[in-house]
């Protein structure tokens, strides 16, 4: 990943341009008399594990009031997948 050093000033006086330099893959690093201060970079995203998704598709909508549907046969392929899972170790050609 890609370092950006800017100063407090030029992020306080062009705060989206350090934005974009963030949204383009750079870490931007903050400083004061050329002392780091604070660093920039991208937000982790969120991640869910399966048993997770599952249960999000389940739970009731309450704001619209529906349901959201599950093949009882796809639930139980993935549940099945899920507790029959193994370590993924790739050989070196993969």
């Amino acid at each position: 990943m890609a370092q950006v050093h800017m100063s407090e000033a030029e992020v306080a006086k062009d705060f989206a341009a350090a934005l974009e330099k963030v949204r383009q893959g750079a870490e931007v690093v903050v400083e004061r008399n050329h002392q780091p201060v604070a660093v920039l970079r991208a937000a982790v995203p969120e991640r869910r594990n399966i048993s997770d998704s599952i249960a999000l598709a389940q739970r009731r909508d309450k704001e619209r009031g529906y349901t959201v549907p599950l093949d009882p046969e796809f639930a139980a392929e993935v549940e099945h997948i899920v507790a029959n899972r193994k370590p993924w170790n790739p050989s070196v050609w993969d």
